[in-house]
């Protein structure tokens, strides 16, 4: 940020000013955040997040703030669902209790000695967290808040049985995740939570991995994100040659890499991520909790902190719905100001809204164009190209007219027009040409505008 430069006179108090400036930096850094923001707030109001939040985070002395933030999402309308694990609690009571830990190839056998630690554990656990949902202190973030939690048996179980030619006893995986249920207290406004326990038909409670019991809730609920919190660094961060953002092909050439050095639970919650995008979730983000705030800059802003498994490109590119009609507006508008675009009214714009082509980052209009067919001439003209002003110099103009052309060749259409005033190389160098306006199709002939002038290209589409 850039601080305005004042030249001090006689009279000015070097203290004074001091004390001010930072002041008033820190009001612009907090408006200018807020504005940042607001995109996401809109975008993530309504929709629903699964997040899955390890036992070892209550160990964390950012574990309050951690949840205030969770409890934050809520206040800003998202549907949320907290499925925790308990670990390191559980392991704890084991060894307050004096009962030893028996593993098979990772997992917890878990016998009725160890069920009593292990709902001990997780009850305790639980009940810290209701508790600090239930804040509402005026010296908090979470003053006045008024967070409703619901739980229960949501999680139908059945046990793992034998393996590894052990009796695995009360531990247990996941058969059937209750969505109705789920969606009921959703709706009601109320923070699901879910425990790593699962209940049988018969009555047996069962101890489950807190990953699967978070996929699979995720992928019931067709969450718009799966949240996976975690100690340390990002895992990008950690593996060089890792992006933050991985397709998951990428994932699971990391979890095969055996010189990756990837922890179990790295292994885990990776696992998790790939599972839940390739069974449709959209975004998964690994997000650690040891980073203050990082969980609201990874949902809240642009590119995040965390690292992200997506199951298609972060950007998407479709036609325009109803819905879109205030991004587009957005777009256009500051562009038909500036005398750029022909102004066009909001009716007229909404009208054809299904003619736009729209290119979505994360819920946020990144650009858009339109087709309008003059079928009769087999021409389509290529009208409304904007590109939002963070996301320009990407190339996001030319992925828009990639698809245009595509839909225009699925039209039966062989040519492409475009008039502009402000950007004719842009249009030679994606392969149009300059032309007259006597070879505009006669209905566009009419509506020519000669005050403004504009230029006139054409492109003969050439198939695939």
């Amino acid at each position: 940020m850039t601080t305005p430069q004042h030249s001090m006179t006689a009279g000015d108090d070097p203290v004074q000013r001091t004390v001010a400036m930072p002041e008033a930096d820190a009001d612009h850094g907090l408006v200018a955040a807020l504005r940042a923001s607001a995109p996401y707030v809109h975008a993530h109001r309504g929709r629903t997040f699964v997040i899955n939040l390890p036992g070892e985070a209550a160990a964390s002395p950012a574990f309050a703030d951690l949840v205030y933030d969770i409890a934050l999402l809520a206040s800003l309308g998202v549907r949320l669902v907290i499925v925790f694990g308990a670990r390191p609690q559980i392991d704890t009571a084991l060894a307050a209790a004096g009962v030893e830990t028996q593993f098979v190839d990772g997992v917890r056998v878990t016998d009725s000695a160890s069920l009593a630690c292990v709902k001990s554990a997780v009850g305790a656990l639980q009940m810290e967290l209701e508790a600090l949902l239930s804040t509402s202190l005026a010296s908090t973030s979470m003053g006045g808040a008024r967070v409703v939690t619901a739980s229960g048996n949501l999680v139908t179980a059945r046990p793992v049985g034998v393996s590894g030619g052990v009796d695995h006893g009360h531990t247990g995986e996941v058969r059937r995740v209750d969505v109705e249920s789920i969606n009921a207290q959703l709706a009601r406004g109320a923070i699901v939570l879910m425990s790593c326990i699962g209940y049988s038909p018969s009555g047996e409670i069962f101890n489950l991995f807190a990953e699967e019991v978070a996929t699979a809730t995720a992928t019931a609920l067709s969450a718009d994100k799966f949240v996976l919190l975690h100690p340390g660094d990002a895992l990008h961060q950690r593996f060089a040659d890792t992006p933050a953002e991985l397709r998951p092909d990428a994932a699971q050439k990391l979890l095969a890499d055996t010189d990756a050095a990837l922890t179990g639970s790295d292994r885990a919650r990776l696992s998790a991520a790939l599972s839940a995008c390739r069974a449709g979730v959209a975004r998964a983000h690994l997000v650690s909790f040891e980073r203050d705030g990082a969980l609201l800059r990874e949902l809240y802003s642009r590119d995040g902190v965390g690292t992200m498994v997506a199951a298609d490109t972060y950007d998407t590119t479709r036609t325009a719905t109803p819905e879109d009609l205030g991004g587009v507006l957005a777009l256009i508008e500051p562009l038909a100001e500036a005398g750029i675009l022909v102004a066009r009214s909001r009716e007229a714009i909404e009208l054809d809204i299904e003619r736009y082509v729209v290119m979505e980052r994360d819920g946020l209009i990144t650009a858009c164009c339109a087709l309008m067919p003059y079928a009769s001439d087999a021409i389509g003209e290529l009208s409304c190209v904007a590109v939002h002003p963070a996301y320009r110099a990407q190339d996001r103009a030319a992925a828009l007219l990639v698809e245009v052309e595509k839909r225009a060749h699925a039209a039966g259409l062989n040519r492409l027009f475009a008039l502009t005033t402000k950007a004719p190389h842009w249009f030679i160098e994606h392969g149009f040409k300059a032309s007259a306006i006597d070879d505009l199709p006669l209905a566009k002939r009419t509506l020519y505008n000669y005050q403004r002038n504009s230029a006139v290209f054409i492109k003969t589409l050439t198939r695939a």
